[in-house]
């Protein structure tokens, strides 16, 4: 099998190869080009410990030279070069206590998580495969390396690892790599919340969404995303709805565009309706208010899982207006309040996850939600095209307008503003400098 090096990698390689040492392409990069996919990045395993490469290479960065990995400068680009190595006891589940460098290439690979993941690359051997990486990417199968019990107990993150790339690349975990799994998924509890939000990140993110009830069946949401499972068990009798709330959740997940604050919102816009359950004298479930306490839960979520707070503010705007507007009653001047509330600028966003929440549902009333939500987007497009005003700052009148009133910078101002804004939101035409300056006085006295 031939993998095409970039140049970079090759230089490296050559070096080290030169000056008597081992060295291959290992890892992630070996696994993509077998696939036929882009590598991220490259990293190279090597015979040569750390202190040895950096006298072959001018520029070089400690990023973990007590692990054995030193990041090799060419350019602008980095290239983690890391010596084989055998890892000591993971007390915390997480990383080796010590480390032994090895000159071993076998050795390096055994400690690796996952057979498709523990393949080397260089140009002289080819292809050094000694779990049956290949068999298990034609099989479609993530296999652990060795005994799953022991990988899993060496970092609990591989846990969530074999489940991102079963989403990544719409393969099944192996048995006993499951089994064991969810055996240890308890350990989750000791992995960081960054670590965790990376890897359900990537996972929602993924083609394969689905593969999040995967995690649900082996225990790994109760420990990371303890409010999915109550998702699971809640139903929802109703004839607008064929699934359950975390049914539901996938399927919208699965029909939203690829970005982080829309596939969140998603995973979270109904993770109220657990507290929110009723059930009428038919058997009809309701969930009324569950929008605004989806709101909180994300909020809650998004920051256990320690996520930045530009990403908290949209999601949680998103979740709270995702079932704006559905009941078909809106009118035009109701509708630019709504959207001044809102905030224009998340329309189209909201259109996307109103689209994903529809597909989720049962066909019972499909089309009419989606007349609903076509009426929303014609209203926001005459909005727009008669350049109503939505906000304070569009207002034909400022502060210092105000101010020539008599009226003091503070809360009597702010009140007097948003009074304005209320009454052209109502009737546009007032949004004129002569009209909103005789209604400030008017407001003042």
């Amino acid at each position: 099998m031939h993998i095409e090096l970039p140049e970079n990698v090759k230089y490296i390689i050559d070096e080290l190869t030169s000056a008597g040492y081992e060295a291959y392409a290992v890892g992630g990069c070996v696994r993509d080009s077998v696939l036929g996919r882009k590598p991220k990045d490259w990293d190279i395993t090597t015979s040569a410990e750390p202190l040895e490469v950096k006298k072959l290479f001018k520029r070089t960065i400690d990023t973990g030279i007590k692990h054995g990995t030193v990041t090799v400068m060419l350019k602008d680009e980095g290239y983690e070069v890391t010596t084989y190595r055998i890892d000591g006891e993971y007390s915390d589940h997480r990383r080796p206590e010590t480390v032994e460098f090895t000159s071993n290439l076998s050795e390096d690979l055994r400690r690796r998580d996952f057979t498709i993941n523990a393949m080397a690359y260089n140009e002289k051997d080819g292809l050094i495969d000694l779990y049956d990486g290949i068999g298990d990417i034609e099989r479609h199968v993530i296999r652990c390396v060795g005994n799953p019990d022991e990988r899993f107990d060496e970092d609990a993150l591989r846990i969530m690892r074999a489940v991102r790339f079963a989403a990544e690349l719409d393969f099944e975990i192996d048995d006993a790599t499951r089994e064991a799994a969810a055996a240890h998924a308890p350990e989750l509890s000791a992995v960081s919340a960054e670590r965790i939000e990376t890897e359900l990140t990537k996972l929602i993110m993924s083609d394969h969404p689905e593969k999040l009830m995967d995690a649900y069946h082996m225990g790994i949401t109760k420990m990371i995303l303890p409010e999915f499972d109550r998702m699971a068990e809640t139903p929802q009798n109703t004839p607008y709805h064929c699934y359950d709330v975390a049914g539901h959740t996938i399927e919208v997940i699965r029909a939203i565009p690829k970005t982080k604050v829309l596939r969140y919102t998603a995973l979270l816009h109904d993770s109220g309706k657990p507290d929110c359950r009723t059930t009428d004298e038919s058997g009809r479930d309701h969930f009324k208010g569950h929008s605004a306490v989806s709101e909180q839960i994300a909020e809650q979520v998004l920051r256990r899982l320690k996520m930045d707070n530009d990403t908290i503010r949209d999601v949680k705007k998103l979740v709270y207006w995702h079932d704006y507007g559905m009941k078909g009653d809106v009118k035009i001047t109701t509708f630019r309040k709504g959207l001044s509330k809102m905030g224009i600028e998340y329309f189209d966003r909201f259109v996307e996850i109103k689209k994903a929440d529809i597909a989720g549902q049962s066909d019972y009333g499909r089309q009419e939600s989606l007349d609903n939500l076509a009426a929303l987007i014609a209203m926001r497009d005459k909005v727009v095209a008669d350049g109503d005003c939505l906000s304070i700052k569009e207002l034909a009148v400022n502060g210092g307008d105000l101010k020539n009133l008599g009226i003091k910078p503070g809360p009597e101002m702010g009140e007097i503003l948003k009074t304005l804004l209320g009454e052209v939101l109502g009737r546009p035409s007032m949004n004129t400098k002569e009209i909103l300056m005789k209604r400030a006085s008017q407001l003042k006295k």
